[in-house]
């Protein structure tokens, strides 16, 4: 490309952060590229502090006890299958078919530590970067960028090492943020620092904790009992060289190294994070719901902004018992004769299918909209069971009070056998975890209700985050179930236990030491030498301690979502952005063209962006995003 006076003009492109999200958007300026004549005068700038290709989460020098909460055949990186043709942008392998290709013992449905996931990062770059046409030039830079600037409409990267990558096109796709403490966790840190062996983590990447530093014997507070949690709590127990030994099917015992403290771990439900329901789907399942359609409801609401649990938690529930009773229905015609177990091939599957087929044919006819009518139509069809409140199985502890440590973990130990024993009966086969599954199937249809203030402030906040968000990543994005037989080993082996409900986490001045206690379990008030934060971090662009985007917030060039639909407004922590192709709006309201937005710097904004990968199969909002970014920054290469 020239200009007017016939000197070459190269479109500079720089991608800040190289995890999934920016490796997507090059992905598919990659793929672009293929099938265009614009193949020379863009310049490539891949820049990421941790491990170009893959990230900080996703570094490969981690410790394999970090795995994904995704079966691997559901995870790509290629917007396209792999071909006949060569790996490239566009079609290539998943994560799964890249793994085999490397450790044929990789079986089907198996979960891959992170590190193995930035090793395929990494191969997809490599692919990016072997197929990009003669005239497109790519540098992949190890450096922290610090400051972004605009000069003569060209961006001004600023890096720590005093370089100055200058681009026409800016994608800041920085992931997870390291904020700022505030409130109780500024307390404990500051309470930590004044006293002598006491020891405060702060909330980040388990990767990233300094774990080392907890001493053997300990009493050990972990905060939290998500995904995270599970990483910290393996971490200071097998990573401590614990043994975990299988003493029949799915049944494990602890063999304690001696290294590893007393830990006490607490939430608000105080159930640890159940596990994932076997895996029955096929890499490329695509759910489409009946009862819950996003623009029957945007149609009903005639424009205006959305209260999550009256207009919109119905249809959620309506979907998940139609999956839930749907599936009962197939059990009973095509039940195999074991308890609790349907079949999924031959003559039984298919009468299975069948009936399930026709049942949802027959709500659909009648117009059944709610649990207690849906109900009704699986009466006809021989199924007599009550609807579920699914939301209460986040909660199972509400209400309840425990006269000692041991009868809450009794009760803590019941509820994840049973749980158990749903998931291994799986998320297409088990009436339950198929159900459950709907909350994972339809986040592109709540998606579309949510976004960019789609709710009313009150209600976004509230019921919506407040409300819905935990529950339904309680109910829908649990580890393996192997880590969940595990965690069981450790609470029988008296490692590791559970605090209890609405579990309070403090401080005594008396004594210089952390406090735990639930009020709802009698003698479960401890005092700790050390504490870790095992939630992630959430968003919040006033906290975030990068220099980067502390410099953008500072100047006004990103700034905070609001959602004003109503008297309680309220700031969402996320940056502002355009719609799609997500450019940042200012402070003076401007939104410049040639900056992008994307992933976690916007959640609240839009919802759940810590998705960190594709699916095989049709393309969802993690492709469409990266490919609205590519197409409109190839657009203005002239």
């Amino acid at each position: 490309m020239r200009d007017v006076n016939g000197y070459r003009h190269v479109h500079r492109i720089a991608v800040v952060g190289s995890g999934p999200r920016g490796l997507a958007v090059l992905e598919r300026i990659a793929a672009r590229l293929q099938n265009s004549s614009r193949h020379s005068g863009i310049d490539i700038h891949l820049i990421d502090s941790t491990e170009v290709g893959c990230g900080r989460i996703w570094r490969t020098d981690q410790d394999d006890l970090y795995r994904m909460n995704t079966v691997a055949d559901e995870v790509t990186m290629f917007s396209g299958p792999s071909d006949e043709g060569p790996v490239r942008p566009g079609a290539g392998p998943s994560l799964a078919e890249w793994w085999r290709s490397r450790d044929p013992r990789v079986g089907s449905n198996e979960y891959a530590p992170r590190r193995i996931y930035g090793r395929y990062l990494r191969f997809v770059l490599g692919a990016i970067k072997k197929t990009l046409p003669p005239g497109v030039s790519f540098e992949g830079i190890q450096d922290r960028v610090i400051d972004l600037g605009r000069e003569s409409e060209v961006f001004q990267v600023r890096l720590e090492s005093g370089r100055t990558v200058q681009a026409d096109s800016v994608v800041l796709a920085t992931g997870h943020g390291v904020p700022h403490l505030k409130g109780a966790e500024l307390a404990f840190e500051e309470f930590a620092a004044r006293r002598d062996g006491i020891r405060y983590v702060r909330s980040d990447s388990p990767a990233e904790m300094d774990l080392d530093a907890i001493p053997a014997g300990a009493p050990t507070g972990v905060i939290g009992l998500g995904l995270s949690a599970y990483d910290v709590i393996f971490s200071l127990t097998e990573g401590r060289q614990g043994k975990f030994l299988e003493v029949a099917e799915n049944e494990y015992s602890y063999q304690p190294s001696g290294h590893e403290p007393l830990i006490v771990a607490g939430s608000r439900s105080g159930l640890p994070l159940p596990g994932r329901g076997r895996n029955q789907k096929a890499p490329d399942y695509s759910y489409r719901p009946v009862l819950f359609k996003a623009e029957e409801i945007l149609r009903s609401s005639g424009g205006r902004p959305l209260d999550f649990r009256a207009q919109v938690v119905p249809s959620v529930l309506a979907e998940m018992h139609l999956v839930y009773f749907s599936t009962l229905v197939r059990g009973r015609a095509g039940a195999t004769g074991a308890a609790g177990v349907f079949g999924a091939s031959g003559a039984s599957g298919a009468a299975g299918e069948s009936a399930q087929s026709a049942f949802v044919d027959a709500v659909k006819e009648r117009g059944a909209r709610d649990a207690h009518a849906i109900r009704e139509v699986a009466e006809d069809f021989g199924v007599h069971a009550e609807p579920v409140d699914f939301f209460a199985l986040a909660r199972p502890f509400d209400g309840l009070s425990y006269a000692s440590q041991e009868d809450f973990t009794d009760h803590v130990t019941a509820v994840l056998r049973e749980d158990l024993r749903h998931a291994e009966a799986g998320n297409l086969l088990d009436p339950l975890k198929a159900a459950l599954d709907v909350l994972r199937d339809t986040r592109s249809e709540i998606r579309r209700l949510v976004d960019f203030s789609g709710l009313t402030a009150q209600s976004h906040r509230k019921d919506f985050l407040g409300w819905f968000g935990p529950r339904s990543s309680l109910l829908s994005s649990g580890p393996p179930r192997k880590r969940v037989y595990q965690f069981l080993a450790l609470l029988e082996a008296g490692i590791v236990r559970i605090a209890g409900p609405d579990t309070c986490f403090g401080v005594c001045e008396a004594t210089g030491r952390f406090t735990v206690g639930s009020p709802a379990v009698a003698g479960s008030e401890t005092e700790l030498d050390a504490l870790i934060d095992a939630r992630v971090p959430g968003t919040d662009l006033s906290l975030d301690s990068s220099r980067l985007m502390g410099n953008l917030r500072e100047r006004g060039v990103l700034t905070e979502y609001v959602n004003s639909n109503g008297d309680d407004a309220f700031r969402t922590g996320g940056v502002a952005t355009t719609g799609s192709p997500f450019h940042p709006v200012a402070r003076d309201g401007s939104s410049p063209e040639g900056l992008h937005v994307l992933g976690i710097p916007t959640e609240n904004t839009r919802w759940f962006t810590f998705v960190g990968s594709g699916r095989p199969g049709p393309w969802a909002e993690f492709f469409n995003d990266a490919d609205a970014i590519a197409g409109h920054i190839l657009s203005r290469t002239g």
